[in-house]
C-alpha cells in the first residue's frame, strides 16, 4: 500500500514547477502502478499549450475556472469543479485558468518526475523498461 500527504510532498523533489504552473507528482513510474497522478494548479492568468504525443491523460478539475481549447477541431470546453476531460488522440490542447485551477491529473504511461516540456509542449518519449 502507498500512502503519501499531497501538503507534505509540497516543496519536495515532488513538487515540479514551471512557468505558471506547479504539480506534486503523488505516484511516479518507479512506484510501478501503470500511470502517474498528480495534482496540478495552474495560475489564474495563464494560458498553456500542450501536446502529449507520447502519453495519455485524464484530468479532473478540483476547483476553479477555466476552458480548453482541442486544437485540431476548434472546439472549446467550459472547465469547473467536476468536470473532467481526457486526451484520449494525444490530442493538441490550449488550456486557460481564468481563476486558479486546481486539477487532478493522470498519466499513462507514468512519467518519472524529472520531464519538462518539449518545445512542442510533449513529454519525451519514455524508456522502454516496464513501469
Amino acid at each position: 500500500m502507498i500512502v503519501r500527504d499531497f501538503n507534505k510532498l509540497k516543496n519536495t523533489d515532488r513538487d515540479v514547477k514551471d512557468a505558471q504552473w506547479s504539480s506534486v507528482r503523488m505516484l511516479l513510474a518507479d512506484d510501478k502502478m501503470g500511470f502517474s497522478f498528480h495534482i496540478t494548479t495552474l495560475e489564474a492568468g495563464s494560458e498553456h499549450t500542450f501536446h502529449y504525443k507520447n502519453h495519455f491523460e485524464s484530468v479532473y478539475c478540483m476547483s476553479g475556472k477555466g476552458s480548453i481549447t482541442d486544437l485540431g477541431t476548434g472546439e472549446t470546453h467550459e472547465i469547473t469543479p467536476g468536470v473532467m476531460y481526457a486526451l484520449n488522440l494525444h490530442d493538441k490542447h490550449t488550456l486557460r485558468a481564468e481563476e486558479e485551477l486546481v486539477m487532478a491529473c493522470c498519466f499513462n504511461p507514468p512519467v518519472t518526475g524529472t520531464e519538462v516540456h518539449q518545445a512542442d509542449g510533449s513529454y519525451a518519449a519514455p524508456e522502454t523498461e516496464d513501469a
